[in-house]
């Protein structure tokens, strides 16, 4: 496998080099230079093959021979030991629940494969490896379950004050070991240009071995692709097939859209965010304005300038093309805390912030599509426990994961957000 920076094609690496270092010396973001299409004999009998199955015969084909195939049956195995159900909401809106895994969000499934795929290719290596990574919420606590106890990788967690809930920090602050996490006096926005300034620092690149975790690494979003496939197997729909994704950073979608450039048979995307819409915005006007993040109840998704969307521009290089297979729909609060209720009181089902965001898009797509419409569910709703029991009036019932994080103690490092401070403390 070969991959190239979105900032020079001429950059090109191998799969090792493209994951353990993360972002390419010119800052651009890796992207393959061949996403190949599956044999559609395979798509076509996709319900014989279990997630370990499907998993495998994606990778393998994206991968090609990078990996030994006994190798990389050894990391699919050891990285997914949960399920990504599809659970039907009415007749026509069904969620793929992507919780199910040690830290309850989506992102357990890319930062799983992740350190399995990192610790393969570090073996042998003197030196540590050194992960950055910023989160805006899940990512964290995804990124600290998956890499814990890890041999030879330490984990350095950048998260904004105040601005991630009580249950996802105290899933980044409580685990030690090899993972350190640092609170940082901004927002994610600002902890995403800690990171990425790092790497690019010569004094920090000599004293570690650095590399991300974050969905700017490639290893991040090869895994993620893998559950479209596994709900397309379940939903097994005559209708036409849309997939509505709650949208932050954008590496979600974008990992949708690598399973569709494979032969997937996906009608359409629909990217769906909060007030920080900037994506939503260029599907609807062509002009891509960055911002400055809004705070939301659904704090995963404040992101004011997803690294991803210039992954999404190398696939689709006009606007035009893009929006042929993406539509964006955004929504304020009081939105999304109303269809929480709504829905709990309707279906009993309960929608944490991002996913009733996916919910509501679907809801507006069917105003004018006579589509099966399948929305993420990216985290359980007990990580935005008092949003979520505000909005539908009602006590939810917390994992015993949850409960037994919840009386220890967050240690973390309190710095402010300029990378002088950041760099100093690295150093000390």
């Amino acid at each position: 496998m070969q991959l190239y920076s979105t900032n020079n094609k001429e950059n090109i690496v191998d799969l090792k080099q493209a994951v353990l270092k993360s972002l390419a010396v010119d800052k651009g973001l890796y992207m393959p230079t061949d996403i190949p299409q599956l044999d559609p004999k395979f798509i076509a009998n996709i319900k014989d093959f279990s997630f370990q199955e499907i998993a495998f015969t994606v990778c393998a084909n994206l991968l090609k021979d990078c990996i030994p195939a006994n190798d990389l049956m050894g990391i699919i195995n050891r990285a997914f030991n949960f399920p990504a159900p599809v659970v039907p909401i009415t007749d026509k809106i069904s969620t793929l629940e992507l919780f199910h895994g040690p830290s309850l969000a989506f992102k357990d499934f890319g930062a799983r494969f992740m350190a399995q795929l990192m610790s393969y290719f570090n073996r042998g290596n003197k030196d540590d490896l050194t992960i950055l990574v910023a989160t805006s919420g899940d990512t964290g606590g995804a990124v600290a379950a998956g890499f814990y106890n890890t041999p030879g990788i330490k984990v350095i967690i950048l998260y904004p004050k105040g601005k991630v809930s009580e249950i996802q920090e105290k899933q980044l602050t409580t685990l030690g070991g090899n993972i350190t996490a640092c609170e940082i006096d901004g927002n994610f926005d600002d902890c995403q240009a800690l990171v990425k300034t790092a790497f690019l620092d010569p004094e920090l690149t000599k004293a570690f071995n650095l590399s991300s975790a974050n969905s700017i690494n490639i290893a991040r979003l090869i895994p993620q692709s893998f559950y479209y496939f596994e709900a397309y197997k379940q939903k097994q729909t005559d209708k036409p097939l849309v997939f509505s994704v709650p949208s932050g950073n954008f590496g979600n979608i974008t990992a949708g859209l690598f399973a569709k450039r494979m032969g997937l048979p996906i009608e359409k995307f629909i990217a769906a965010t909060n007030v920080n819409k900037v994506v939503p915005d260029y599907l609807s006007s062509g002009t891509y304005n960055p911002i400055k993040s809004k705070e939301t109840i659904a704090n995963a998704m404040d992101v004011g300038n997803p690294s991803n969307f210039a992954r999404m521009m190398e696939l689709y290089p006009t606007h035009d093309s893009m929006t042929n297979d993406i539509q964006g729909y955004w929504y304020e609060d009081s939105i999304i805390r109303g269809k929480m209720k709504e829905v709990y009181l309707e279906t009993n089902y309960v929608l944490d912030p991002h996913g009733a965001i996916g919910y509501l898009s679907c809801e507006d797509y069917l105003k004018s599509n006579d589509h099966e419409l399948i929305f993420l569910e990216t985290a359980h709703p007990c990580k935005f426990l008092p949003d979520v029991e505000k909005a539908i009036d009602t006590k939810i019932d917390l994992p015993q994961s949850i409960k037994e994080i919840l009386n220890k103690e967050n240690i973390n490092n309190p710095l402010d957000n300029s990378f002088e401070s950041f760099k100093s403390w690295m150093l000390s």
